[in-house]
């Protein structure tokens, strides 16, 4: 993840992710992957899992509390 993008918006980051998908897959397979998401429950710890899976877990919180906004 890049640390120079500024806190967004709910709204701005919506925008700003479906023009990433749009630039990277092109407009039919941005509304296939849309599609997908939407018709199957998505495993957010499974996800969660693989992304951080090789990651040392004081990496992880460094990183959180590099980011902690509250």
């Amino acid at each position: 993840m890049t640390d120079s993008i500024p806190t967004l918006t709910d709204a701005q980051l919506r925008v700003r992710a479906l023009a990433t998908l749009k630039q990277e897959l092109g407009m039919a397979a941005t509304l296939r992957f849309l599609a997908l998401i939407n018709q199957n429950p998505t495993d957010y710890v499974e996800i969660s899992r693989q992304i951080y899976e090789d990651q040392p877990l004081d990496e992880i919180f460094s990183r959180a509390r590099q980011n902690w906004k509250g």
